[in-house]
């Protein structure tokens, strides 16, 4: 009887085992990638956050993490009075949300004639378009620069220094890319649905608003949220066009907590950008919606 029960369980770990074995090659190996994936994505961000909750100001020198726990980088962050940190946090929001309207809206509108029209230059223009991707906007620094300073002796509020004019240029940069990406999409909405609403007497202009841009707005919502990061973390343009304190973004003002060798204050700058990260993450939970609804509804659409 004990023989049987032995070579019962025998058999039931070799069943087991060879279960397990073809889990793990059908599936398992795929979370123990998301396993490793995850940990390597989070772990810069907890050690971000230990740096910012340690009242020691350091973090090179940091070999754990959550050893100390305090607000005092927050609070110095607030009190400096030679750096507004609040105005950057209201500058970013402003300007990053002033440009991510405008590079929707007129990168829609862009996409919708290349889409929809036939015009003589369209080529031409959609090849444009697909040319400026290969060139990033870094490379224009010193053009911007010349230009703005050029601008700023007859229209001062586009000058440099000014915001206005740090998103003019940031729209010029966006506009290319967003908008062939955007023309993209517009293909995917079938041409019978203009034709439709055009028999029913409605202009291009209703066509737009009241058909296309509802069956559009997962990438509405991507080009959104693409640029609002992209400026939020946008630093060389930033610093070139905006020379003071009070106008700066997030991204040029905390610089200035590791800008000089002797005096980084990297718990403080840790803790800046903590904060920074908040919108961010706010403006990606609302979209998410958007983005999941318009994608699950466009799969089932005949």
């Amino acid at each position: 009887m004990s023989t049987q029960k032995i070579a019962l369980s025998g058999t039931m770990a070799q069943a087991n085992k060879q279960g397990f074995g073809r889990w793990f090659a059908t599936k398992g190996w795929r979370h123990l990638i998301a396993i490793a994936a995850t940990i390597f994505s989070i772990f810069p961000l907890l050690y971000v956050l230990s740096a910012a909750l340690n009242p020691t100001g350091t973090m090179a020198g940091a070999s754990t993490m959550f050893t100390e726990f305090g607000l005092g980088n927050f609070q110095e962050l607030f009190a400096n009075q030679e750096r507004p940190f609040g105005r950057w946090f209201v500058n970013t929001l402003v300007i990053g949300t002033i440009t991510s309207v405008a590079t929707v809206f007129l990168g829609a509108l862009a996409a919708y004639a290349f889409s929809r029209m036939r015009f003589s230059g369209r080529r031409v223009g959609l090849l444009t378009l697909l040319l400026l991707q290969m060139f990033p906007q870094l490379l224009t620094v010193v053009a911007i620069f010349l230009l703005l300073n050029f601008i700023g002796d007859i229209i001062p509020s586009l000058g440099l220094g000014s915001q206005l004019g740090l998103i003019m240029v940031y729209l010029g940069g966006a506009l290319g890319v967003n908008t062939y990406l955007m023309y993209g999409f517009f293909n995917t909405v079938p041409m019978s649905l203009d034709e439709s609403a055009r028999i029913d007497g409605a202009s291009h202009v209703q066509v737009f608003f009241r058909i296309i841009m509802p069956l559009v707005t997962p990438i509405l919502a991507v080009v959104g949220l693409l640029v609002f990061i992209g400026i939020s973390s946008e630093f060389v343009i930033a610093s070139v066009v905006l020379t003071d304190p009070e106008s700066q973004t997030l991204a040029v003002g905390l610089y200035s907590y590791v800008a000089q060798q002797r005096s980084e204050n990297w718990g403080v700058f840790a803790a800046g950008a903590v904060l920074a990260a908040v919108p961010v993450m706010a403006l990606f939970l609302f979209l998410q919606r958007y983005i999941t609804s318009g994608l699950t509804a466009g799969g089932v659409k005949g």
